[in-house]
């Protein structure tokens, strides 16, 4: 059967997608065709380059938020992501969607006209860089003319763009929003309200869903707690072998 994933963003989080993945394939799935956001797009470009799941977790690991971006000193954002970028052209030197080995949506947002945008073809890492550029934090990332911001914003789970090519679409969550929540400080507010924002917009993703994959307990980690890629990754491949099996997945594909 043709079988599709989407990876949402969530910073940090998305270490969980790897693990939802090692489970899946370990289950006898694989998947024709996959979109991301942000973090999403950066474990999808991995994977859909032919990366295993243990590779791509060694390879993301590296990404430090202190290693991987530099201040740009512009009015626009405070970071520039030249290290991610060294990062990404190390691991996809080709840099160009028609070069992997599955085929790749990433979710950004236009930024000039306020709608998502879906790359599917062309360069391959500015795509990325485009989708991970959080408002605010990082400047607006420029290409084919165009200012991207995280594609969180509009759509942090694509699965509209893959819908329609794949007979079973299954989607990895990583933003589940709990009823744990202490307001200790002011910039833990900000990002739990980001959070619960981002998790909204994914709502209209999530009913075109075959399955869904959310982990629950991910909101208690900060989108830059990187340190903690094995912790978050546990909790994706834990959370998937306890709650699905094959049996399953063939009875809901029936």
């Amino acid at each position: 059967m043709d079988i599709g994933l989407v990876l949402s963003g969530g910073g940090a989080r998305g270490f969980a997608h790897i693990g939802v993945i090692q489970a899946l394939e370990e289950m006898g799935l694989q998947f024709a065709r996959l979109s991301g956001t942000s973090a999403g797009s950066i474990v999808g470009a991995l994977y859909a380059n032919g990366y295993s799941p243990q590779e791509i977790l060694v390879i993301t690991r590296k990404i430090s938020i202190i290693k991987s971006v530099r201040p740009a000193w512009a009015w626009s954002g405070l970071l520039r992501m030249d290290g991610l970028e060294a990062v990404l052209k190390q691991h996809l030197p080709h840099n160009d969607f028609s070069k992997l080995k599955k085929p790749l949506t990433i979710a950004a947002t236009n930024i000039q006209n306020g709608k998502v945008k879906y790359f599917t073809e062309g360069e391959l890492i500015p795509a990325i860089l485009a989708s991970c550029s959080i408002p605010a934090v990082f400047n607006p990332f420029s290409h084919q003319g165009s200012m991207y911001v995280d594609g969180g914003l509009i759509d942090n789970l694509p699965s509209a763009p893959i819908r329609q090519q794949s007979q079973f679409l299954i989607g990895s969550h990583c933003n589940h929003v709990s009823d744990n929540f202490d307001a200790s400080n002011f910039k833990i507010v900000i990002e739990r309200s980001l959070l619960i924002a981002i998790s909204v917009n994914a709502n209209f993703s999530k009913n075109q869903l075959d399955l869904l994959v959310e982990p629950p307990g991910l909101d208690k980690f900060s989108s830059y707690d990187i340190s903690k890629a094995k912790e978050i990754y546990d909790i994706g491949y834990t959370f998937t072998k306890a709650n699905f099996n094959r049996t399953h997945f063939e009875k809901m594909m029936q």
